[in-house]
């Protein structure tokens, strides 16, 4: 069976980008797993539910199937009872209310159990926070992607900006700055690297250096696929 590769890190790392074209270097199948909590979060809104409500989120992605369709060189579709969205999943509104329910152990057990079922396939590369310590812990490699925060935070305001401009960097620092502290110190699966990872710190580096950084942690482990 192929490779799972998982890779994780704080936001604004480049998780996104380095897993996509890794993926399409090593011919395998990329998976974002956090697509999966914007799906989550995009059906709460739309019944209205208030992110607090731990006990009706957990109800609601219980009552709910929801998967992804991994696109090769894309991000990979969000369905919701088979149906894919097509509504913006990325908005500032989705992205603090993914990572808000993210921290309730009912929903990420919810959601833990797709992503594992795309994981026991083989061939991907797998993005979130804790693919090699929770999602797939036997991932044959675990890299871990990290940069400073002001570094993090340019990044994903650059990246925001175009679909709104009155979004000030600064505002970015502080939403990222409020991820990294929800991420660091929920009770269920808390962000951090797994013993075994390669840790990447992709600050000074180009996006080309930080994939042949990548490749060069799947090769000492795997050789050549």
């Amino acid at each position: 069976m192929k490779p799972v590769i998982a890779i994780d890190g704080p936001a604004g790392a480049g998780k996104s980008t380095i897993a996509r074209m890794l993926a399409e270097r090593l011919g395998l199948l990329y998976v974002d797993s956090g697509a999966m909590y914007r799906g989550l979060a995009w059906a709460a809104l739309r019944a209205g539910l208030r992110p607090e409500d731990e006990a009706a989120l957990a109800a609601l992605c219980r009552d709910l199937t929801i998967s992804l369709e991994p696109v090769p060189g894309a991000r990979p579709a969000v369905l919701v009872n088979g149906e894919r969205i097509r509504d913006n999943l990325r908005t500032p509104e989705i992205t603090d209310y993914a990572s808000r329910i993210a921290t309730y152990p009912a929903v990420r057990d919810c959601l833990v159990a797709g992503q594992r079922r795309l994981a026991e396939q083989g061939g991907v590369v797998m993005e979130g926070r804790d693919i090699q310590t929770v999602v797939w812990p036997q991932a044959e490699v675990k890299i871990f992607l990290t940069a400073s925060e002001g570094e993090r935070a340019h990044r994903r305001w650059l990246e925001m900006k175009a679909a709104d401009d009155n979004l000030s960097e600064e505002q970015v620092r502080r939403e990222i700055a409020e991820r990294d502290r929800r991420d660091a110190t929920r009770a269920t699966a808390p962000l951090r690297p797994a013993p075994d990872a390669v840790t990447i710190d992709t600050d000074r580096l180009t996006i080309a250096q930080v994939v042949e950084a990548a490749l060069s942690a799947v090769r000492k482990r795997l050789g050549n696929l």
